[in-house]
């Protein structure tokens, strides 16, 4: 089975709009008092509340005089969002994320409905109250519908997140080119096929607007809270970031899709980015980039494919290793952008050498897993590297594919 996502734009009636809110504010109303209630019970008895013990509270809070409105939102609305509290814990103590927060109505709202939404006729029609509400689907819809995550931006635009699940098996083979890429802020990416050597520029989608910004933001400071006039302007600043983001995941989505295109794997870096904006004077450069979600689109578009994202560790000295003898020199500060190698007298640009480094290095770590690959564009160092991680699915990692022949490599 597969899985797929759709976002789809909805355009609710006034009426719909009140009932959503009140859908919004319950759910949010109830990820806090479940969160608070597990936070309570973890220290009195050292163990917090599960699924089911927080579910079993909701029949109370419905009859009581103070929360009877609980009862007027759709009860499996409820009970996803205390599976997804749930999760966010586990997610917690496996590491894997930060504490659950507490829910604000000022920011993002959203609600998720497990089942029993459907499309008709073009549009999404929402179980309980709300009904059918007016939509603009953009692609298919293809599958059966699994959950469909309904949210609210800052600047006030309803959209719908469809899952669905469609038949049929994960790929389990690609061909193409093993792409080595160093990302970096005056490049977003130089990328390199063993052949050749690419450069991407970096953006600065947040610079082009900095400007905007400032000024929409210098005006909103000076609104009286709660006035009219600060609510347009807050929706205006809004906007300017929901543009900065558009832009961005525009140029991620359109750069991952060239790559993975006509690739059978792709090497990276496993950049340690909240270390790096620890550095205020890089932070917000760092931030704009979005390496983190260039990583993850180039991952999950070369799961579909039956391709493999290696990450190979963020201490691996790829900018002072010489790609063409493999001396290693012992300090490159950021502003040296080119060097000579003191062994053989080849001239490097530091990131161009980066990308071939990080590819080769990805490359001797596929050979030592088994993979079948070509090295094309260069020697694999048979020992050097410190430990590296493949990213790809389970059903990926136990197939035993071959990741293509010299011809497709090169």
């Amino acid at each position: 089975m597969l899985h797929k996502v759709v976002q789809v734009r909805l355009y609710p009636t006034k009426e719909q709009q009140v009932l959503l809110a009140q859908t919004f504010g319950s759910a949010r109303w109830w990820w806090n008092y479940a969160l608070n209630k597990s936070i309570e019970s973890y220290k009195e008895t050292g163990k917090g509340l599960g699924r089911t013990a927080l579910n079993a509270l909701l029949p109370d809070l419905k009859k009581a005089e103070n929360t009877c409105w609980l009862a007027e939102c759709y009860s499996q609305v409820l009970q996803a969002t205390t599976l997804n509290l749930t999760t966010a814990y586990k997610n917690f103590f496996d590491k894997r994320a930060g504490f659950p927060k507490f829910k604000s109505k000022h920011g993002k709202q959203s609600i998720q409905y497990p089942q029993n939404v459907k499309i008709v006729g073009g549009n999404v029609k929402l179980p309980g109250n709300i009904g059918i509400v007016k939509a603009k689907i953009h692609r298919p819809i293809e599958g059966k519908i699994k959950t469909v995550t309904i949210s609210k931006t800052p600047s006030e635009k309803y959209l719908a997140s469809i899952l669905t699940e469609v038949e049929g098996d994960n790929p389990t083979t690609a061909e193409g080119k093993i792409y080595g890429i160093d990302l970096g802020l005056k490049h977003f990416a130089v990328v390199t096929d063993g052949e050749k050597v690419s450069k991407y520029d970096n953006p600065k989608h947040l610079a082009k607007h900095e400007k905007n910004l400032k000024r929409k933001q210098q005006k909103l400071a000076r609104k009286q809270k709660g006035s009219n006039s600060r609510y347009k302007y807050r929706k205006l600043v809004a906007k300017v970031y929901e543009r900065v983001s558009n832009s961005r995941q525009d140029f991620l989505h359109k750069l991952s899709y060239k790559l993975v295109s006509d690739s059978q794997a792709v090497i990276v870096e496993n950049l340690h980015v909240k270390g790096m904006v620890r550095n205020h004077n890089l932070a917000k450069a760092i931030s704009d980039c979005g390496w983190g979600t260039f990583t993850n689109f180039l991952a999950y578009k070369l799961e579909r494919k039956g391709g493999k994202l290696i990450e190979i560790d963020r201490w691996f000295p790829s900018s002072k290793l010489c790609s063409n003898c493999f001396y290693q020199i012992s300090e490159l500060s950021l502003d040296v952008r080119e060097w000579a190698c003191p062994s053989c007298g080849t001239h490097h640009d530091r990131d161009g050498n980066a990308a071939i480094n990080i590819r080769a290095e990805g490359i001797r770590w596929l050979l030592a897993e088994g993979s079948a690959v070509s090295a094309v564009g260069g020697e694999v160092r048979p020992k050097m590297g410190r430990k590296s991680n493949l990213r790809h699915s389970p059903l990926i990692t136990e197939a035993n594919t071959a990741l293509g022949t010299p011809s497709q490599c090169g």
